[in-house]
């Protein structure tokens, strides 16, 4: 997400709190898990059929015949009654085991999860979940986060990481690093090594475009982000290594500079390739402004994924959805903006062949951040995905089922087992 605007050990659980994603990752209590107890949970079913009626294809589905991966983000909480103690499945499970080839994972592999206190051994009760989930189901992991300044909970207190000395920086970071990919070795098709370190060069970055004011930049120093891809290719060398970023198409409330964004980007790139660093592939959040998009230039967009491919990176979409403020509060009217929207980018994007994956942020009005986080000022509850909170298609699945179609043939990055 947007930061300005925003030993292994399987522990004992408790019961969940189902929080808010903005509230998770800007300071809301993690839960102490506990270990796992009685029956997995049953894969997820597909969706029922209306009697006498045959269902079309699934978005993976549609996505896979042009050689693009289909997915969405979720989180145990999403798909599990209560995890970890009630594994019953929710009513959404169905529809994103049946529409998701890829699953990012939202919130189960943040620090507030997998070790809520700077003293706390590491628990991954929640993402074994998740990964057991998709595994289940016959879907792709994008492993996220390995690297963020956000992402904590309340049990760090704010001043914690910034007053480490350097061997303390490198032994909390890389240690907790190294077990989360050693743990999900050859389970995850991708890891999201450093989400968020760049920056437009001035104030808050480095006149290579690294993010400055950031507690690993400051105690680390600006080799942790080469050093923690590093790390990755050694402890799992078939996954693909993403630097994710966002900012790139319009302007927004603080006037960025999606130019500015663009040019950071690759000179970050630039700088890690000249040190051999394995990057593989870059991730393009995607999340769209409405009220800025008449901003969104598309012969520059596209220079920019012609820039990113000719340095030799795959191109993943990796958080798409579409804030709605400047749309009308009536569904009608709002549900097509959004879909306009959908369908304007995905024609851009689509086209280029090192755009490899699609991943929507949530498949479902009911779970989007953007909810929380920026309420709208009239108070309509925001609609930014392909599904409502009904868990029923809106234009914006069929914007993005028809242009999923329409995408050019290009050599798949990932395949799945799903079929």
């Amino acid at each position: 997400m947007d930061s300005k605007s925003i030993g292994i050990a399987v522990a004992a659980s408790t019961e969940r709190v189902a929080l808010p994603r903005r509230s998770v990752l800007l300071g809301a209590a993690g839960v102490a898990a506990t270990g796992l107890v009685g029956t997995r949970p049953a894969p997820a079913d597909a969706a029922p059929r209306t009697a006498g009626t045959q269902r079309p294809p699934a978005l993976w589905q549609v996505a896979r015949r042009n050689g693009v991966v289909f997915g969405s983000s979720t989180a145990t909480w999403q798909l599990f009654n209560n995890p970890p103690g009630d594994l019953g499945l929710t009513e959404y499970a169905p529809l994103f085991a049946r529409e998701a080839e890829i699953v990012f994972t939202e919130d189960d592999l943040l620090w507030y999860k997998l070790k809520p206190t700077p003293d706390a051994e590491l628990d991954f009760t929640y993402a074994d979940l998740l990964f057991d989930f998709a595994r289940r189901n016959r879907q792709l992991v994008l492993a996220a986060h390995l690297v963020w300044d956000e992402g904590f909970g309340e049990g760090w207190p704010e001043d914690y990481l910034w007053e480490l000395d350097k061997p303390e920086a490198e032994e909390l970071l890389f240690s907790t690093a190294r077990a989360m990919v050693r743990r999900y070795r050859g389970r995850a098709a991708g890891w999201i090594v450093a989400n968020e370190v760049t920056s437009p060069i001035g104030d808050d970055a480095d006149e290579l475009g690294f993010r400055t004011n950031v507690p690993w930049y400051q105690t680390i120093g600006r080799d942790y982000v080469a050093r923690m891809f590093r790390l990755a290719r050694r402890n799992d060398p078939y996954a693909t290594l993403v630097l994710n970023e966002f900012g790139f198409e319009t302007t927004n409330e603080y006037g960025d500079d999606p130019e500015a964004r663009q040019e950071a980007i690759l000179s970050v790139i630039d700088t890690l390739q000249r040190q051999n660093v394995p990057l593989d592939a870059l991730g393009i959040q995607a999340h769209l402004l409405a009220a800025y998009w008449d901003s969104f230039d598309h012969r520059r967009y596209r220079r920019f994924l012609n820039q990113v491919a000719k340095r030799g990176l795959k191109i993943l979409i990796t958080e798409m959805d579409v804030l709605d403020d400047g749309l009308p509060a009536a569904i009608g009217p709002r549900d097509r903006g959004v879909a306009d929207i959908y369908a304007d980018y995905l024609d851009t994007t689509l086209d280029h062949p090192a755009v490899k994956s699609l991943i929507t942020f949530g498949l479902s009005d009911r779970y989007t951040w953007l909810q929380e986080d920026y309420p709208r000022e009239d108070e309509a509850p925001r609609r930014p995905l392909p599904y409502d909170e009904d868990l029923q298609p809106k234009p914006a699945y069929r914007a993005l089922r028809r242009e999923l179609a329409q995408a050019d043939r290009r050599r798949a990055l990932w395949r799945s087992r799903k079929r």
